[in-house]
């Protein structure tokens, strides 16, 4: 273990924990001068065992952590985003009409085991590599959905409204609400021609979130809503899956409604009232699903539904409300959440606890967030923002240093 990493490694996690060199010197039992030593690597060339067993005791967090190298995070740039427009551009992928080559499409069951791994990434927070999946994706679902017949076509058409779906949710993190609006779009055509009241649904709530992060936030509300009209008596049918996306759709509905309301100036009231019935009819579909789930990548369930309500009091600036619902989630349930949704929840929670004014444990929550998910904190544009608001309002001197450190990891200026 060298030396030099091993000291970057304790003075990361000790500002990370708001200690002082003094106060981690006297947990240790050594002197000042022996922690500054430490923390430049200048005390060993080889930390023992013991001495690094206690460090991460003092620290709070494993030995593994503490001597494990640092995954470095690419955030999506430039390059990912023009790829899945370009993906989105394409004659064939608009027309649904694919070139002349003889190839063969690619079997559904292949499809879908492709778009598991990609959801699967986006659900643990790996948001950057999704540009370089998603075009191929897109092309190859849309080549079988042209290429293959009967129930294999159909099916092909939900995996390819599925795949825009990702694009939409991908677009959002990235922070483009154009192309996710267009990907929507798109991904609602495509649910259409499925036949499946489940893809249907699932495309309807995509799109209602991409409109909202768009600034149509009223319009989103009644898109939502009209789909839960339109298929509910064929998703109450559908079971699990069913329940899932009707209560998603609801979900979308509440988060429309409550962004409706921070951006009306002169009657918010008659968007922010809509807010709770909506999670009302959502906790029903929930306790019909009974329990926390995970159908057609939904997360969804009686803790998701806890943390979408942390959201609405964030747009609604209620942001004590907010800390309350998001501590009352008991800690096995929000383990149960994809990492993505836990990370989310937690930036949601510290833009409560800015609201609040408590500033302090807004950064400490959104620290909690990085370890998580990183890109969720460094990359996304919204988490950024928060940062910088932070570092605008002010922190107390013994967290100035863990923000100053977040920043730098977010690429903000100094």
């Amino acid at each position: 273990m060298d030396s030099k990493f091993f000291g970057r490694q304790v003075k990361h996690f000790r500002i990370r924990r708001g200690l002082t060199v003094r106060d981690f010197a006297s947990l240790m039992d050594k002197s000042v001068r022996w922690v500054e030593d430490l923390e430049a690597g200048n005390r060993q060339a080889d930390p023992n065992l013991s001495v690094a067993r206690l460090a991460a005791l003092r620290l709070g967090i494993t030995l593994e952590r503490l001597i494990a190298e640092p995954v470095d995070v690419e955030c999506a740039g430039e390059s990912e985003i023009v790829a899945v427009r370009a993906a989105l551009q394409r004659h064939d992928v608009i027309t649904g009409a694919c070139d002349d080559s003889n190839a063969d499409p690619v079997p559904v069951a292949t499809l879908r085991r492709g778009l598991d791994y990609s959801r699967t990434a986006f659900q643990a927070g790996h948001f950057q590599q999704l540009g370089s999946d998603i075009p191929t994706l897109l092309v190859d679902a849309t080549r079988a959905a042209h290429r293959h017949a009967g129930d294999d076509q159909l099916t092909a058409y939900g995996v390819l409204s599925l795949t825009l779906e990702l694009a939409e949710a991908a677009a959002i993190k990235w922070g483009d609400t154009q192309l996710a609006v267009l990907a929507g779009h798109r991904a609602v055509a495509a649910a259409e021609r499925s036949g499946n009241p489940v893809i249907m649904a699932s495309a309807a709530r995509h799109l209602g979130d991409a409109m909202t992060m768009h600034g149509e936030a009223a319009a989103a509300a009644e898109f939502v809503l009209a789909a839960a009209t339109r298929l509910q008596p064929g998703l109450l049918r559908s079971g699990p899956e069913g329940y899932s996306v009707l209560g998603m759709l609801f979900l979308k509905a509440a988060m429309a409604s409550a962004a409706a309301a921070e951006a009306e100036d002169r009657h918010p009231e008659r968007h922010a009232r809509r807010v709770p019935d909506f999670l009302s009819e959502a906790d029903e579909h929930a306790a019909r699903l009974g329990g926390d789930a995970n159908y057609l990548y939904t997360a969804f369930g009686p803790t998701n539904v806890a943390a979408y309500r942390v959201a609405a009091h964030v747009h609604l600036s209620e942001g004590a409300d907010a800390v309350a619902v998001a501590h009352g989630i008991p800690a096995p349930a929000f383990q149960s959440l994809p990492r993505e949704r836990r990370a989310h929840l937690l930036a949601d929670r510290a833009r409560g606890e800015t609201q609040a004014g408590l500033r302090e444990d807004a950064v400490t929550t959104l620290l909690e967030a990085e370890e998580l998910a990183p890109e969720e904190v460094r990359c996304r544009p919204r988490t950024r923002t928060l940062v910088e608001d932070l570092r605008l309002l002010g922190v107390p001197p013994s967290t100035q240093g863990r923000l100053r450190l977040l920043a730098d990891r977010c690429g903000l200026p100094g």
